[in-house]
Parts: C-alpha cells; structure tokens; sequence
C-alpha cells in the first residue's frame, strides 16, 4: 500500500552520451527540458572503503551494473543485502554545451553519501558498519547541487547503505534513484518542461487539500458532536476523520524523513485501517444494521493487516482487505436499499468507484496497466468520508425540514384547538362553579355527620360511664335504704320503752339510731360524689386544666368501666390489676378529657378480653391492668389487657379517623382517634404495642407540667 505514495519516476529519454570508456557526456540540450536519471554503466562493488572515492582508483574488476532502478534488495537486480555497505562508481563529464549548473535529484530508502573525483559533496543520512549508528533520510524534494568541471571527465561516487528493519520479513526493496537536471530546469515552472517535479508537487499538493478537507469536516462534525451530543454518529465519524487527518500527516511527513520507515509507514497505514474500520461501523449506524459476522470479518481482516507489518509483507495483504471492505459496504448498501436509498444510493456509488480505483491500482502496480493514476490517490481516500458527509448534511436537512413542517402543522392544530379551547372554557368554569357547591355542600354534610360521629362516640363513653356509676350508686343507697329501715324498727322500740319507762333501754335504743344515721349519711354522701362527677363528666369539656390525681383518675375509670360492663353482661368477669405510682402525686391536664381517654382505652381492653373469653371459654382468664409511672420529667399510664392482639396488617391504622376492627354497630372508629387527638393537645404520646394471640398495651405519656 505505501509503494502507491512513492514517485517512482518520470522516466523521459536517456541523453545520448559517448560510448568510448562508458563516459556519460552531458549536454545543454539533453538536460534542458528533462529530469534525467542516472541508471546505466554503474560500477559496483560491497564493502566499504573511503578509498574507492577516488578518481585514482581502478574500479575495472568491480561488477557492472545498467538499470534504471537501482535495486539493492529482493529484486531481481539484488546487488546488496539489508544494512550492507555497497559503492556505485560512475564515469561523468559535462560538454561545453552546458549553460547552467548542474543538479541532483535522489530518492533513496536508506543513507548515502556522494563523492565526486573524492570529495565528498552530499552526505544523505549517515552510512556506517553500525547498524545502529546508521541514520536513514530520503532527500526526494531537495535539489542539489553537483558541481561538474565543463570539458573535464570526473568520478561520480556513492557510498550506500539500504534500510535495515527488525523484522524477518519486510516488503520495502532497498534502493536509489540518482536524478539529474539543469539549475534552469529545476527552477523552471514549465509543466512541459518539469514534468518530474510538478509531478511530484501536484501529488503533495493533492495530499494537502486532503488534509484541509479532513481538518475542515473534522471541525464541522465535532462541533455538531459537542452541541448534539444526542447524535453520536457525528462523534464516530468525527473520531475517523481524526485517524484520517493523522494518517494523511504521516504520508506528508515521508519526504522529509530521516527515522527508518517501518514505523513512518506502519503508522500511517494503521491510521487509515483503522479510520476505514470506523467509517464502515458509520454505516452500519446509518443504515439501521445489526454489526453482523461480515462486519466481525472484516475487523479480523483488519487487525490480521496491521499485524502483518511484524510477519509478513502487508502489500500483499492491503489490497484483499480493501476488496472485502468494499465489497462489505456494497452488500450493506444493497441490503439496506428499501429502508433508506438516498443512502444505500451514496454509499453504493462511492465503493464501486473506490473498487474499480483500487482494481486499476493493482493492474497499474503489476504492469497490466500503462496510464499512471496514482496521482489520485489522496482523494480516493476521501471519496468515502466526504459522501458521508453529505450524507450526514443531507440527512441534518431533510430532519430540520420535517421538523419546520412539524411546527407548522402544530401551529395549525393549535390555532384550530385555541379556539375550540376558548368555547370549552365557559362550559367547563360553568362546570367548575356546580361541582364547587356540589363539593361544598357534601363538605358541610360530612363535617355534619362527623360532627353527631363524635357526639355519638361520646354519648358511648358516656353511657358506658353512667351504667358504671349506676352501679356505684346502687351500693349506697342500698345502705341508706337498710339503715333507714332498721332506725324506723328501733324508733318504733324507742317508743315502747319510753311507755314502759324502760329509759336505760331508751338510751342505747337511741345510740344504735344515731349509729346508723352517721352510716346514712355517709353513703349519701357517696352516692352524692358519684352523682356529682357524673354530671361533671356529662358536661362540655372547659378545657382549663387543673392538678388532678391521676392514680384516682385512673382507679376510679377501671371500676366504672368494669360495673358499666357488668350491668350490660352479669355473667362477665374479669381480673383487674392496678399498680400505681404514688411519687407522680397531681399533674396539670384537663381530667375531664383525660378521663375521656382513659376510659375509652379501658372499655376497649375490655371488650377484647371479653371476645377472647368467648372464643375460649375453658382456661381463659380475662385480665385488665392499668399502672402509672414517673419517668423522669413525664407520666406513662397503661392499660394492657390479655387479649387477642391487634393484626399487624391494621396497625398502622388504628388511630386514623372512622378506622375500627369492631363489627358494624358496634364502634365508630372514632374512640382512638379522638383520644390520640387530646393526649397530643396535652403535648404527650399515645403509642400501642401488640403481640399476636397475648394481648396489648396502650401507654399515654404525659408531661408533668
């Protein structure tokens, strides 16, 4: 691939020069209009000595050597071997004729030094035995002068030494090519009359628009890439244009080279592999086509190609790899025909011509082929890239042009819709204003219906409250009732023993009446607290708060919850336990409130114990506890019970509004609601903790102050 880079020579007619002593004569008119090159009647000779410089020296058992290639390694001309020093000796002489200076022109792959009649006139690089001393340059766009004596036959030298590489096996044939022209030639800006050198400067020059091109698309699409980051595929084809960039440095960077050129050239042509590989992997974008085993193909093709620098001769390799990567692309191209042809179209287009380049490269390099177009070279490596880029242009216009077409016809539907929007809007806030006081009106009712919920929850503490203090009350007014009957027998006994005058009789008669007036009325005085804190409990709460002593608070709502229960179900019976702490002494709360609480977390450990009991009649003792306890600067009030435990599935639930677990008409859902609602107003707690199947505990955490 690289021998494509190479100007492998204008090769115009030799001068007609004498025979006599294998002299080359050079005249005016032989130089005048061509660059002529050096390629017959060389002596050779390897080894090395300075000696062999001189024009002195008897050079007529050395070996002859006639062909324009001077070719050292390989060929069919082999007169060195890799890194071996051989000298080429030639006999020179400019006519009379000659008007101008005479220069050189040489291309070389390897390091030379020329001598003319033993001086040293140009050194190429440097020569030496040392291989690693050896320093290869190839001088192919210098002139040079060669300072020839008109009339005078002298002795043109070189010493040379062809490249030698680190690997077994390379395809480059070590040789030079010794051009020669007039100063007036090499100056001249005649086509005609340089065909050589603007040859050559035609081939850099197409190299470098090239570049230019690649630098310029380069910008363009990472531009895009960077403000559309959305758009990878201009990312892609940006990163080979960055591989193509550097590949077309490398080729411009060879005429001026003094490294070896196995890594100049395994550099370069890595970057073009690579860039192609790229592109391809674009197309399959483009196209909308799964990486598929051509593709995995040609990538091993490729890394076998690159790997082929360090094993074998990569021309040989290239030229297949670029006959598959084509081929690859006019397959996906025709495959993808029906979804996309604008680019099945480009792309088919663009590998037949790279094909049948490539091809005509190929007859070209093995003789079948006479017409040199190698010179197109540069831009058959852009044919691909910048199809694709107008494909890419192309296919960022046809989107913007959708996209304009688009809004035009949002536009449209939106003025069709504004209207249409404008008579919807009355109707609709017409709409709005019935279901606002459609809402409000349901509102009103529900706040309604909580309103008698709550009030009917309290009237169930409270009736709950009234059975237990009818109860309470019961106890002493039977008392009062008993007494009251015995003092009615001992006064009508009174009365007897004063008639009978019996006054000692009289006197303890009448201590046993006032004995059982002090027990009346200290049971009316009970059924009067009772009756007293039942109709302060029936009355709405003041919310003021007051010392109040929790542990008689607490007492007194156990046992009226117990009797209230009792006298709804005198076959119920349950254990009650009480521990209090007598350090808490009076707190400041609403008790009526409090109270309220209390008695609606007792009632319900009631409740369940009682349905437990149901459920398990034999072996189940039904037991309530309420305890209080100082902690610190709060009081913890518990009522725990032995029930059945709150299902984990509701617990999260239990003090949400209108939640309840009882059947239908038997609770509101309010009871724990409520009660959570006045322990947090008080600034406390009201938390609950359960095991399934052992029961429950309810504790109300209470500020001191």
């Amino acid at each position: 691939m690289k021998h494509i880079l190479y100007i492998i020579g204008f090769l115009l007619s030799l001068t007609v020069f004498s025979q006599e002593d294998k002299v080359l004569v050079i005249t005016d008119s032989t130089v005048a209009d061509n660059w002529m090159i050096l390629g017959m009647d060389w002596r050779f000779q390897k080894g090395d000595n300075i000696l062999w410089a001189n024009p002195e020296f008897d050079d007529s058992t050395w070996n002859e050597f006639s062909s324009n290639n001077l070719n050292l390694i390989d060929g069919k001309n082999v007169i060195a071997d890799r890194g071996e020093i051989v000298w080429l000796r030639k006999r020179i002489m400019a006519d009379q004729s000659l008007n101008d200076a005479l220069v050189l022109n040489i291309f070389q792959e390897g390091a030379s030094e020329i001598y003319l009649d033993g001086k040293l006139i140009h050194q190429l690089g440097n020569v030496s035995s040392n291989k690693d001393e050896v320093i290869y340059h190839n001088p192919f766009s210098q002139v040079l002068h060669l300072p020839l004596e008109i009339g005078k036959e002298q002795i043109l030298a070189v010493r040379f030494v062809n490249a030698q590489y680190k690997y077994p096996i390379y395809y480059h044939n070590g040789l030079i090519r010794i051009y020669i022209s007039s100063l007036r030639n090499a100056n001249s800006t005649d086509v005609v009359k340089n065909k050589r050198v603007a040859f050559f400067q035609q081939f850099v020059n197409s190299y470098y628009i090239s570049l230019g091109l690649a630098i310029l698309m380069f910008i363009i699409f990472l531009s895009f890439f960077i403000f559309f980051p959305k758009e990878k595929i201009n990312g892609y084809f940006s990163a080979s244009l960055l591989f193509l960039i550097l590949f077309t440095l490398g080729v411009l960077s060879i005429y001026d080279n003094t490294g070896t050129y196995f890594w100049l050239t395994f550099y370069f042509d890595t970057c073009i592999l690579i860039s192609s590989l790229i592109l391809l992997f674009c197309f399959y974008k483009i196209l909308e086509q799964p990486i598929d085993l051509v593709f995995k193909a040609i990538s091993f093709l490729c890394f076998i190609t690159i790997s082929s620098y360090f094993l074998y001769n990569p021309d040989a390799l290239g030229p297949i790899w670029s006959i598959f990567y084509y081929a690859g692309i006019i397959r996906l191209s025709l495959k993808s025909w029906n979804k996309n042809k604008v680019a099945s179209f480009l792309f088919l287009s663009a590998s037949c011509i790279e094909l049948t380049f490539w091809t005509l490269m190929i007859c070209w390099y093995m003789g079948l082929v006479d017409q040199r177009i190698d010179k197109f070279i540069p831009f058959a490596f852009m044919l691909i890239p910048v199809v694709l880029a107008i494909y890419l242009g192309y296919a960022f216009g046809k989107r913007s042009q959708d996209l304009r077409l688009n809004l035009n016809r949002v536009q449209e539907l939106s003025k069709e819709k504004e209207s249409i929007l404008s008579e919807q809007k009355d109707t609709l806030e017409q709409q709005v204003k019935e279901r606002t006081a459609a809402l409000n009106q349901s509102l009103n009712e529900l706040k309604a219906t909580q309103s008698q919920l709550i009030q009917s929850e309290k009237m169930a503490s409270l009736g709950e409250l009234t059975a237990g203090i009818a109860h309470e009350i019961q106890n002493p007014l039977n008392f009062v009732n008993n007494f009251s009957e015995v003092n009615k027998e001992l006064l009508e006994e009174l009365e007897e023993e004063i008639d009978n005058g019996n006054y000692d009789e009289v006197k303890a008669l009448a201590k046993d009446v006032s004995a059982n007036e002090d027990k009346i009325i200290f049971h009316g005085k009970r059924a009067d607290g009772i009756v007293k804190g039942m109709l302060q409990h029936s009355r709405s709460s003041t919310g003021q708060k007051e010392m109040t002593d929790i542990n008689s608070l607490s007492d007194e709502y156990l046992r009226l919850a117990y009797h209230g229960l009792r006298a709804k179900d005198k076959s119920f019976n349950a254990t009650l336990n009480t521990d209090f702490d007598d350090a808490i002494g009076k707190i400041n709360i609403v008790g009526q409130d409090i109270g309220r609480v209390i008695l609606n977390l007792i009632t319900n450990a009631f409740y369940v114990v009682k349905k437990k009991k149901e459920e398990n009649p034999n072996g189940y003792v039904p037991t309530v506890s309420v305890s209080t306890e100082k902690l610190g600067n709060m009081v913890l009030i518990k009522v725990s019970d032995n029930g059945n435990g709150v299902p984990k599935e509701v617990l999260d639930k239990i003090f949400q509004p209108f939640f309840t677990t009882k059947p239908s008409g038997e609770g509101t859902g309010l009871g724990l609601s409520l009660s959570y609602d006045i322990v947090k107003v008080h600034g406390g707690e009201l938390t609950v903790e359960t095991k399934q199947g052992e029961g429950t505990t309810f504790t109300i955490s209470l500020p001191m102050n």
